[in-house]
């Protein structure tokens, strides 16, 4: 083996967390211009344009998200089936409102109707800001704790609802999400249109990223002072799958030691409310490539602030913390993934080498004379 089982799982952690990012930052600015679809064409062929500056690439970019799925299935056997439990009814209803993008999207531009492409409009809207606002509900739950528990045989019971999941807490990171992702479009978008239409977004995009840096510093502060979960035994960092063996208790602003231990890592919360606003002023700069990259770290710091400080931790119990899945004690055997490193090694470079091509060859402004010329083969 090239590397022991402990190293394994580590890599696999940071994987998990780059498939995560990778979702945000492209499938996210889908969503982000979903959501801001309805708010910044006012007429049928401004939306018209909104759809279309993603609409080549929409679908390519939820690989991401199909392959983060499969990543835990089959590194992560426990987490996936524990999680598919116990949020089956939150996860339901974000794949029920992802199901208005493809059909929204084929079928919009089908009817000349007005009433019938409106509909679908706000159809486009609620497949985009609900999915994102209940990924951020997840998370926020994660730092609460999920109430869930393993028999000996490791087979899982939830105790909760799916009202339970809609703390304020969780409702707060689920509204930290859905602006991160309004972000993330907006300024996509405004790099992709002009005029009134770009005008419009940057003036949305900007209230947005100043909701969500403020959003996020306030959970920051709320997690602080929650009660964050410590492993207090010795844990055998190279045992298969073993969750129930080791002592956890829970401990106030335990969620902060990480940042704690080493000072280094408050840089990834730093980004996260910095880098929305630099990007807002890049973007009214006419900087709008520039302003992507920005937010697209700003989605990284978000995204890396939340793994830091759940680390080592996947998925807290709060029914019985000792049930807890950790980074050492819920991953598949050290040869599945070996081999899924060489497999990540190869087609994460494809995929990448492939998008920035197809973008590359797509890129350019979306304008209503463009809708106008090519009226029977877009959106």
């Amino acid at each position: 083996m090239l590397f022991d089982y402990e190293t394994l799982k580590f890599i696999w952690w940071l994987i998990i967390g780059i498939l995560l990012i990778g979702f945000a930052i492209m499938d996210g600015h889908d969503m982000g211009v979903c959501s801001l679809l309805p708010f910044v064409g006012k007429t049928d062929k401004e939306r018209r344009v909104v759809i279309n500056t993603i609409g080549a690439h929409w679908e390519g970019n939820q690989v991401w998200f199909i392959t983060a799925g499969g990543a835990i299935f089959a590194a992560l056997p426990l987490l996936y089936a524990t999680a598919f439990s116990g949020f089956y009814w939150a996860l339901m209803a974000a794949l029920w409102a992802l199901f208005f993008r493809p059909v929204g999207f084929k079928y919009r531009s089908m009817v000349k109707d007005e009433r019938w492409r409106t509909a679908w409009d706000w159809g486009l809207f609620i497949g985009s800001f609900v999915p994102a606002l209940i990924f951020g509900v997840a998370f926020g739950n994660l730092f609460l704790g999920v109430p869930f528990g393993f028999d000996n045989q490791l087979v899982s019971t939830y105790t909760g609802s799916f009202w339970d999941l809609l703390s304020p807490f969780a409702l707060l990171c689920g509204l930290v999400s859905a602006f991160m992702m309004i972000t993330q479009g907006g300024v996509y978008l405004a790099h992709r249109t002009v005029d009134d239409i770009q005008t419009r977004t940057k003036k949305l995009t900007t209230v947005s990223a100043v909701i969500m840096s403020v959003l996020f510093v306030l959970a920051g502060f709320w997690v602080a002072n929650l009660d964050g979960y410590v492993i207090t035994s010795s844990v055998d960092k190279n045992a298969l799958i073993d969750p129930t063996s080791k002592t956890v208790i829970t401990e106030q602003g335990a969620w902060l030691a990480n940042f704690k231990a080493h000072g280094a890592l408050w840089l990834f919360p730093a980004l996260g409310v910095i880098m929305p606003i630099i990007a807002v002023l890049a973007m009214k700069a006419g900087r709008t490539l520039t302003a992507f990259v920005l937010s697209s770290v700003g989605v990284l710091g978000v995204i890396m602030t939340a793994g830091v400080a759940l680390f080592p931790f996947y998925m807290p119990s709060s029914s019985d913390p000792r049930s807890s899945l950790t980074v050492w004690d819920s991953t598949s055997s050290q040869l599945t993934l070996m081999v899924m490193v060489y497999v990540v090694v190869f087609i994460l470079p494809v995929v990448v080498g492939y998008t920035s091509w197809a973008y590359a060859i797509m890129r350019g402004k979306v304008t209503k004379a463009y809708i106008k010329e090519n009226e029977h083969t877009l959106y």
